[in-house]
């Protein structure tokens, strides 16, 4: 009389091969995540530099450029949000009579690497009414 045995469950094999399965997926789930916080923090901080350099371009438009060239501050560094940018604008008179090149630079660094905005404009130095005007 030969009896079959009826076993129910798991073997050990297949229950390795389960946490294995998910222990993988919870990795790959963690790692997704983690690259995706990195990108929204280098994104703030871009759109924070973006602004800088944004807000410097209107500083120098209402001081007007002779004035900012004559403060002799054409770079220096500001704190936000943690995070420490260097801001440098680099000034160049055009053979043009009173039209300059303005360029504004922002350079932070985040985990050993730098990344930087810039943006360039030209001011004319006097406009029709006596101010500094953008082009």
């Amino acid at each position: 009389m030969v009896t079959k045995i009826n076993y129910k469950g798991f073997t050990l094999i297949e229950t390795i091969l389960a946490c294995v399965i998910l222990c993988t997926s919870i990795l790959v789930l963690g790692a997704i995540c983690t690259r995706s916080l990195s990108g929204i923090r280098l994104n703030r901080q871009y759109e924070q530099a973006a602004a800088l350099v944004e807000k410097q371009l209107v500083f120098i438009d209402y001081i007007g450029i002779k004035d900012f060239m004559g403060s002799g501050q054409l770079e220096g560094d500001i704190e936000q949000s943690g995070q420490t940018y260097h801001w440098q604008a680099s000034v160049k008179r055009v053979n043009i009579e009173n039209l300059y090149d303005v360029k504004v630079t922002v350079v932070w660094t985040e985990r050993n690497h730098n990344y930087d905005v810039s943006a360039c404009t030209r001011f004319i130095a006097e406009g029709l009414f006596g101010e500094a005007v953008e082009l």
